[in-house]
């Protein structure tokens, strides 16, 4: 890809920031990025830090940063992700790349890829398969719908890892949100069972039955790891897990384990716990000091 090309980066956080860090300080291409915190006076002056630490041309508006772009990377919340697509559309260029990162149901991509259609555009359904850290550029991706395989050769022209699957969109995401059923709910588990070990004083006995079930799981280093990345991320895996609720729901599950699930993400990641403790033992007592729970 030449430098007379542009990405534009819709949200510029940790994904966006990774992939940046993946390119390195001379990629061979224009990056733009909006974030809606520069909307915020309380959060602009930090994601505009963001944006000089990265080499990104900064926009204050959707339209800014969309205008003439030859392909556009939405990775925003998942509670934003239909918005983002519906502000995109409004300046997309016909025939412009949209792809759809975001850990959203089925049903929101599909709703996604109509605005975007229906604008020129072309949509691919994107499902990002691991951290973006410590993978970067390689992190597993996959693509589905319409435009996917012309789509996957654009993006490995960027670095990026990706595989097209068969289906339309919302078929990577399916992939995706039913996977983190059992992900982001190990992390809920996780913390609802350590946590109560944890106030009731019994926390060691309980990780050596774990341990003893599971060999070489290691549960207290898996805890620490777990509860640590809901802490940090919460509120995002959150809406994340709200959306596999919907799918879920959409076929014809209760979605009660993802419901549950985004309970849990949604009051640790709003203790807005900083910094963090080390270990699960801190943690832990940091968590229940809060919430008003002590070990006995």
């Amino acid at each position: 890809m030449s430098k007379h090309q542009t990405i534009t980066f819709i949200g510029f956080g940790e994904a966006a920031q990774a992939f940046c860090e993946g390119w390195g300080d001379t990629p061979s291409f224009g990056l733009r990025a909006y974030d809606i915190k520069t909307d915020d006076v309380s959060s602009a002056g930090a994601k505009r830090e963001d944006y000089r630490r990265f080499g990104v041309v900064g926009c204050e508006a959707p339209s800014d940063a969309v205008d003439g772009a030859d392909a556009v990377i939405s990775v925003v919340t998942a509670d934003q992700a239909l918005a983002a697509a519906r502000d995109v559309a409004a300046w997309i260029s016909p025939g412009t790349f949209f792809f759809d990162c975001n850990s959203v149901a089925p049903a929101t991509k599909q709703a996604a890829a109509e605005v975007i259609s229906t604008a020129g555009g072309r949509y691919v359904d994107v499902a990002v398969m691991a951290p973006v850290h410590p993978a970067l550029l390689a992190v597993p991706l996959l693509l589905s719908g319409p435009f996917a395989e012309e789509g996957e050769t654009l993006l490995a022209e960027l670095g990026f890892k990706g595989r097209v699957i068969d289906g339309g969109i919302g078929a990577a995401s399916a992939i995706k949100m039913i996977r983190s059923i059992m992900i982001k709910g190990i992390e809920a588990l996780t913390a609802e069972c350590l946590l109560s070990a944890r106030a009731a004083n019994v926390e060691d006995e309980v990780l050596a039955s774990l341990d003893a079930s599971f060999p070489n799981w290691n549960w207290r280093a898996r805890a620490d790891y777990n509860i640590d990345r809901m802490l940090v991320h919460g509120l995002r895996r959150a809406a994340e897990m709200r959306e596999s609720a919907v799918t879920a729901a959409d076929l014809g599950m209760a979605g009660t384990m993802a419901s549950a699930t985004a309970g849990w993400q949604q009051h640790l990641g709003a203790l807005q716990l900083s910094p963090l403790p080390d270990g699960f033992a801190g943690k832990a007592d940091a968590i229940l000091a809060i919430t008003g729970n002590s070990k006995p």
